[in-house]
Formats: structure tokens, sequence, C-alpha cells
């Protein structure tokens, strides 16, 4: 038997939000599917370097009731960044707020407009510790 990673799917109420989200940590349209009978968008979106790798926005033209108004049930997505730092300094200054800021130099958490917790984790060893990341405070959950 082998078994081989597909894609992670979660629903979205925005898809145009979510997707320009998902943009910001440099992930990029790889394919998209519209559905006219099932009245539904497919997105996936992968990093460049990594495009076996997706997660599929799906996002239900007539709304979707049973998304839940915190996603935590769900886990989280992780991605390894090349400077959490500067990644994350990118993110605040687009809007995201850092939940979990990267106190450690190595791990953060942030979540999504569908508030799906995303891990965000420094590739390699840590950096060291830095201000304004060391003296911050959680905000929220994650």
């Amino acid at each position: 038997m082998s078994i081989k990673y597909l894609h992670t799917m979660v629903r979205v109420k925005d898809l145009e939000s979510s997707k320009a989200f998902f943009e910001l940590l440099g992930l990029r349209e790889t394919r998209r599917s519209e559905n006219e009978s099932g009245r539904f968008t497919l997105v996936f979106m992968a990093p460049p370097e990594q495009p076996e790798c997706p997660i599929e926005l799906t996002y239900n033209w007539d709304g979707d009731d049973s998304l839940p108004s915190d996603s935590r049930h769900f886990g989280h997505l992780a991605y390894g960044v090349s400077n959490i730092y500067e990644t994350c300094a990118h993110l605040q200054k687009n809007g995201v707020t850092i939940n979990r800021p990267p106190r450690d130099g190595y791990m953060a958490f942030i979540r999504s407009p569908d508030n799906i917790s995303v891990e965000l984790l420094q590739i390699g060893q840590p950096l060291a510790p830095a201000e304004p990341w060391q003296s911050m405070a959680n905000v929220g959950h994650w």
C-alpha cells in the first residue's frame, strides 16, 4: 500500500479575502474549478516551490451555514518560512494580527479571515530572540 498527500481543504466565506491572505504568505493560485450545478468554486493555492502541497479553498456560492465561528477544531495549517521576523512584520504591515508572536525566534500563529489557525515555523535553527517580538503578548487564541 502507498499513500500520497494531496491537499488540505478549508471552507471560506469570502473567496477574495481568503485568497489575498494566503497570497501574503507567498502562496499562488495553481488551479481553479467552478461548478455551476453544485454552486461552488474550488481554488487551489500552493507555494511556487512546492506546487504538490496545496490548500484547497472551497467557496459555496449560496453561503455556508455550516462554517463554525471558530475553526479551532480543524487544527492548523503549518508553513516553514525563511525569516520568521520578516514574515510576521510583512503580515502585520498588511493588517494580519499576530496571535502568537515569534518570541522564541521559531514559531508564530496567525488566523485567516475565516478563523483558520496558521502556524509559521522558522526553517532551520531558531533566530535569536529580538524585539518587538520578544516582549509581545499573545492576542486572542490560536
